[in-house]
């Protein structure tokens, strides 16, 4: 009998082991799954800052490309009205035959120099003609009125000129436009 209670004594200190050892190890596995966690869930987070800081990257780009486009809108829009008054002192100057020759030799060449400065900023001139068709992405009318000979909507006046800066409006083109109908 002192056999087979000692071989029950060893029996339960073999499953009493086991059982801690089975706990230790769950334990350890349990650990290791939250350890696990833990990384993935710091890999996420680093996966979506390094995405966050790539696209403010990228933001930053094009807004200083913008920056560099656009950023002269304001006083090219001022200088337009330069650009107006040097073309009428030109034309007046031309319709009257009594203007000096230097005179309007030098306003010519300074219409020409702010075309230059336009041009070296990408602003560029949209220049209708009468007869062309009414485009509103370009023009502004600023009057209709029915004339004879043309059809409705195309140009029959230019007030003033239009400008653009790379793809953007500045000024739309200042026009008259026919109401003719149709017959």
């Amino acid at each position: 009998m002192a056999e087979n209670k000692d071989e029950f004594l060893d029996d339960i200190d073999a499953a009493e082991t086991e059982a801690y050892e089975s706990q230790e190890f769950s334990d350890e596995a349990m650990e290791l799954d939250e350890l696990r966690a833990e990384r993935d869930e710091y890999k996420d987070k680093f996966m979506r800052a390094l995405a966050e800081a790539e696209n403010a990257r990228k933001r930053a780009a094009k807004d200083r490309q913008e920056a560099q486009a656009y950023g002269g809108t304001r006083i090219a829009r001022d200088l337009l009205p330069v650009y107006d008054n040097l073309n009428r002192a030109l034309q007046a100057a031309r319709e009257d035959g009594n203007a000096s020759t230097a005179l309007v030799e030098g306003v010519e060449l300074t219409l020409k120099e702010l075309l230059n400065v336009f041009d070296r900023h990408g602003v560029t001139r949209i220049v209708p003609q009468v007869g062309d068709r009414f485009d509103p992405k370009e023009h502004e009318a600023m009057f209709e009125a029915p004339l004879p000979g043309t059809k409705a909507g195309d140009i029959i006046q230019v007030s003033t000129e239009g400008f653009m800066l790379h793809d953007r409006l500045l000024r739309p083109a200042q026009v008259g436009v026919s109401s003719m109908p149709a017959n």
